[in-house]
């Protein structure tokens, strides 16, 4: 039976969101660490001639401090307009997605090696928006999209999910009132896994290197990688190659065709939806510079490197005044003067509302920060760092989660105590039976200090570490002592021994 085409006309209609232009750039400065933001600025002022630098004397005159800013944006007339441009970012962070192009500056602020002296660019979708993106992806009901989120929001920089799972339940049930067992996080979580890069949503490192070897191609090569990595991980971790090779009855040749495998898998999946570290520090210009007095008082203040303050050039102003009061009886070649006048003032003050909300966002986000953690600004002991996620800081200031997942991968801070990413801020927590929440970062400052000071050739048992932990007011279990040595890349207490 002959065949042939039909063309059908159907009618349709779809509910889709488009980023503006403005939306766009808002979201492409926030993103941008100081040196960046300079070199930016200083292109928009060469190729909008409608955009200029403002004079010392201008500039002095409509100069604000950073410190009393906000409160100028609170009393301001504009308040209103100000929220709706915060709604409008947040949605556009929100709805972001992979067909959008934006060039991303490395937020380490520094370069690959000496010999690399190019600003390199990336993807502009932060950590937290590509593992959303997946998410809208899968088929979820509104417990687990809630789960998933909040797993996706608990990764740690390299991928990893720190948290045990018990814990994961009580903070879900106690702080978002969502009832869950550990066995359907576990559910969850298995689909957060499939996620890319693989290896995401590891709670260890052998589990990072297991999902990532499922995901190869059934052959020899995935069987004995899977071996190796379940059966004889402990002698791969002290690199016992002879070991391996004699169990396995493996050849001189197929152990090297294993290790270069096994090397090519990636232990910080986390990093590859992030940006390379670069070869020193020296090279971080911070974007925020806080200040401790003596009496405990902290302020701080935007650091705004060699950015010029912006204004409308006046003569491109009387222009675009006289198009608009003078449009009949105007030649052609006049009118189109004046709209690409009109287009360039339009944009010119689109970038320079784009500069005032990212200083508004920047600002907000570090004085929740700063709230939130004064006690470590006030005295520098990184065990005073409180459990604090994504989630929180959003919640404080009323932006988006991704938009602080934006400002904290790529901002630094200068402190009395040092420079440090924003990241560094951000920790876990862990609860304890009698539901005290306790930062991991001073359980695990105090349970190093422990096996430092330690006897070398008497060197303490998970078991014995557990109950220096209890005394010292940690009251943790021995499995969590396990965890946090591993992490913290101390080895069992037999290879501890001296």
């Amino acid at each position: 039976m002959p065949q042939g085409q039909i063309q059908v006309q159907r009618q349709e209609q779809k509910l889709q969101q488009r980023l503006s232009t403005q939306q766009m750039l808002q979201v492409r400065l926030l993103e941008m660490p100081l040196t960046e933001l300079e070199e930016n600025i200083n292109l928009e002022l060469d190729d909008n001639p409608a955009l200029e630098a403002m004079s010392p004397d201008d500039a002095l005159n409509d100069e604000r401090d950073d410190s009393m800013g906000e409160e100028a944006y609170e009393t301001y007339e504009q308040q209103t307009e100000r929220e709706e441009r915060e709604d409008a970012l947040d949605n556009a962070l929100s709805n972001i997605g992979r067909d959008d192009e934006m060039p991303q500056y490395n937020p380490q602020g520094y370069y690959q090696n000496a010999e690399y002296e190019e600003m390199v660019y990336g993807d502009t979708i932060s950590f937290y928006d590509k593992l959303k993106e997946q998410m809208g992806e899968m088929e979820l009901d509104d417990t687990q999209r809630d789960v998933m989120e909040y797993l996706i929001g608990s990764l740690d920089d390299d991928g990893y999910l720190r948290k045990d799972l018990g814990e994961i339940s009580d903070d879900l049930a106690i702080k978002h009132y969502i009832d869950v067992s550990e066995k359907e996080i576990e559910q969850v979580l298995k689909k957060l896994q499939e996620f890319d890069p693989p290896g995401i949503g590891a709670r260890s490192l052998q589990e990072c290197l297991l999902l990532q070897v499922e995901r190869k191609p059934v052959s020899w090569l995935r069987t004995q990688m899977k071996r190796i990595i379940t059966r004889y991980f402990d002698e791969f971790i002290k690199k016992h190659w002879h070991k391996i090779q004699d169990a396995l009855d493996l050849s001189d040749d197929q152990v090297k065709t294993l290790q270069q495998e096994i090397h090519r898998l990636n232990p910080k999946p986390g990093a590859s939806l992030g940006e390379t570290e670069g070869r020193n520090l020296q090279q971080i210009t911070p974007d925020f510079i806080v200040d401790t007095n003596d009496d405990g008082t902290v302020t701080f203040y935007l650091n705004r490197g060699n950015i010029p303050e912006l204004k409308i050039s006046p003569s491109f102003t009387e222009m675009v005044d006289a198009y608009k009061n003078n449009r009949e009886g105007m030649s052609r070649q006049t009118k189109e003067a004046l709209l690409y006048a009109k287009e360039k003032v339009d944009k010119a003050q689109g970038f320079i509302e784009a500069v005032k909300q990212r200083r508004h966002t920047l600002y907000i986000t570090m004085k929740a920060i700063i709230d939130w953690q004064l006690r470590f600004f006030q005295d520098g002991d990184e065990a005073d760092l409180k459990p604090m996620i994504l989630k929180d800081i959003a919640e404080r200031t009323g932006l988006d989660i991704s938009t602080i997942s934006r400002v904290s991968n790529v901002k630094y801070a200068q402190t009395r105590w040092g420079t440090f990413p924003l990241r560094f801020f951000f920790s876990d927590g862990y609860t304890t039976e009698d539901g005290e929440e306790m930062s991991t970062r001073k359980i695990k400052l105090a349970l190093k200090e422990i096996i430092e000071n330690e006897n070398k050739q008497k060197p303490y048992s998970d078991e014995a570490l557990m109950k220096l932990m209890n005394e010292k007011g940690f009251p943790i279990a021995r499995r969590t002592v396990a965890k946090y040595r591993e992490q913290m890349g101390f080895a069992v207490a037999r290879l501890r021994k001296v």
